[in-house]
C-alpha cells in the first residue's frame, strides 16, 4: 500500500529509551482527559469496528477529551496503514507504527508515553474487551480509583466459551502468582486481565520492565497504587483474526512474576538501599553457573581426551561459556534492555561486546588459573572454580556498565 509523504509524516514518533511514563503530557497537542491505548498486531479486520464503536461510545461521554491511540508492531497485514487511513474521519485517532519493537506490553507503555491524558488506558483490538465497560471504569476513576480493572471474576463477569483446559490454566497460572508474588496478585481478583484504567499520577516516573503480556503485573507492582476498583465484564470469543495465546505467554508470565519478586521484594530494597541491582546480579551468577558447567565439561574434555594444555584449554573451554552466557544473559538477565532492540544487528554488537569484556576475563582467569596450579600448587580443578568466581564478579560490572548499555537508546 504506497502512502504519501504527507500520511507517513502523520504517524505518532515512536518514543526510544527507557520505559518510564513522563508526569505531564507531551508538549505537542492539548492535554485530554483519557488517553486510551490499542495495541494491535494483525487486526486489520478489526481496526474500523472497535474505532467506530470507542468513538461513538466516548463521544457520548467526554466528547473532546480523549484520544484513541492505535499502537501497531508492523502487522504483515497493515493494520496500521488501515488505522491511519481513519484518522481523517476520527480526528481523535493517533496511530503509532513501531517498526524496531515487538510485544504488547511495551507497545502499551510507549502509546502512553506519547500520550497527553490525564487517566491512561488499555484495550485489546480485537473486540474481546467489551468498550461499555470502559464507561465504569472511568466513573471509578472519577470516584477516587488510582486503577481501575476489568474482571472477569466478580459479580458481571465472566467468560463466553473458554475450554476446560483454558479456564484451568488461567486459575492455576493466577494461584501460582498468588504464591510467587502475594502483594501484587493479591490486590486485584484478575491481575491477568489486559483491560484497565490507571492515573497517570499513580505510573509516572516508575520505570517499567514488562515481558510477554500481562502489563497489569508491572503497573500494580511498580505503580504508586493505592485505591483500586473492579469492575465486571465478560471475555467474548474473537469475531475476526486468529487467538495469540500461546504457551510462550504463560512462561513469560512466570518470568515475569519471579523478575517482580526480584525486583520488589526484600531484595529490590536492599538494591535500592545499597544501590545495586542484586536482581540482576543473582540472574548474571545463575547463568553463570551454568556456564561453570559449561567451562568444566568443555575443560576436561580438552584436557583428558584431547590432552590438550593447560593454557588452550583454559582458554578454548571460557570461550565457549562465554556463547552459552551471552545468549542467556541476552534473553533474561537484560532482557528488559533488549526487548525493545531485537533486531539481530544489535544483538551481534551486544554479542562483540560482552566477548570482549569476557576475553580480557578470559585473560585475567587464565593468569589466576597459572598462578594458583603452577605457583601455588592448588588442584587445577579448584584453581579454576576460584578463577571463574572472581572473574564473574568483574564480567558482571563491566558489562552492566558497557555491553548492554548501547540498547537504552534507540537510535
Amino acid at each position: 500500500m504506497d502512502m504519501s509523504l504527507n500520511q507517513v509524516n502523520s504517524l505518532l514518533e515512536v518514543p526510544s529509551g527507557s520505559l518510564i511514563i513522563p508526569e505531564l503530557p507531551p508538549a505537542i497537542g492539548t492535554p485530554v482527559e483519557f488517553s486510551l491505548v490499542i495495541p494491535t498486531y494483525n487486526e486489520a479486520n478489526n481496526v474500523s469496528k472497535i474505532v467506530s464503536i470507542l468513538t461513538e461510545l466516548l463521544n457520548k461521554y467526554i466528547s473532546g477529551e480523549y484520544e484513541l491511540i492505535i499502537v501497531d508492531d508492523n502487522s504483515p497485514d497493515q493494520t496500521w496503514a488501515v488505522a491511519q487511513s481513519l484518522m481523517s474521519e476520527y480526528p481523535q485517532l493517533r496511530v503509532m507504527r513501531r517498526q524496531s519493537e515487538r510485544g504488547l506490553s511495551s507497545a502499551v507503555i510507549r502509546g502512553w508515553q506519547a500520550a497527553r491524558g490525564r487517566v491512561l488506558g488499555v484495550i485489546d483490538g480485537d473486540l474481546q474487551h467489551p468498550p461499555e465497560v470502559l464507561l465504569q471504569m472511568l466513573q471509578a476513576v472519577e470516584k477516587g480509583a488510582d486503577l481501575a480493572v476489568a474482571s472477569r471474576h466478580v459479580n458481571g463477569g465472566g467468560v463466553s466459551s473458554w475450554s476446560i483446559v483454558r479456564r484451568f490454566l488461567s486459575r492455576g497460572a493466577q494461584i501460582l502468582g498468588l504464591v510467587i508474588l502475594p502483594g501484587v496478585l493479591g490486590r486485584v481478583s484478575d491481575p491477568m486481565s489486559g483491560y484497565f484504567l490507571v492515573r497517570r499520577s499513580a505510573l509516572a516516573t516508575a520505570t517499567l520492565n514488562p515481558v510477554g503480556y500481562k502489563i497489569l503485573l508491572e503497573v500494580i507492582g511498580r505503580g504508586q497504587i493505592d485505591e483500586i476498583a473492579e469492575v465486571g465484564y465478560v471475555f467474548q470469543e474473537r469475531q475476526e483474526g486468529e487467538s495469540k495465546v500461546t504457551w510462550k505467554q504463560y512462561i513469560d508470565y512466570l518470568h515475569h512474576l519471579v523478575r517482580l519478586r526480584l525486583s520488589t521484594g526484600h531484595l529490590g530494597k536492599i538494591s535500592q538501599r545499597i544501590g545495586f541491582p542484586l536482581g540482576r546480579f543473582i540472574r548474571f551468577g545463575a547463568v553463570g553457573l551454568s556456564g561453570v558447567f559449561v567451562d568444566l565439561a568443555i575443560f576436561h574434555l580438552l584436557r583428558t581426551t584431547i590432552s590438550l594444555g593447560l593454557t588452550r584449554s583454559t582458554i578454548i573451554s571460557a570461550e565457549v561459556a562465554i556463547l552459552n552466557n551471552f545468549l542467556w544473559n541476552d534473553r533474561w538477565t537484560f532482557g528488559d534492555i533488549t526487548t525493545s532492540q531485537p533486531q539481530w544487528q544489535q544483538r551481534l554488537k551486544r554479542l562483540l561486546k560482552f566477548n570482549l569484556v569476557c576475553l580480557a576475563g578470559v585473560i585475567l582467569q587464565t593468569l589466576i588459573v597459572n598462578f594458583l596450579f603452577n605457583v601455588l600448587g592448588i588442584n587445577q580443578y579448584l584453581a579454576k572454580l576460584i578463577a571463574i568466581a572472581i572473574v564473574t564478579i568483574w564480567n558482571f560490572w563491566i558489562n552492566l556498565k558497557l555491553s548492554w548499555r548501547v540498547t537504552e537508546i534507540n537510535k
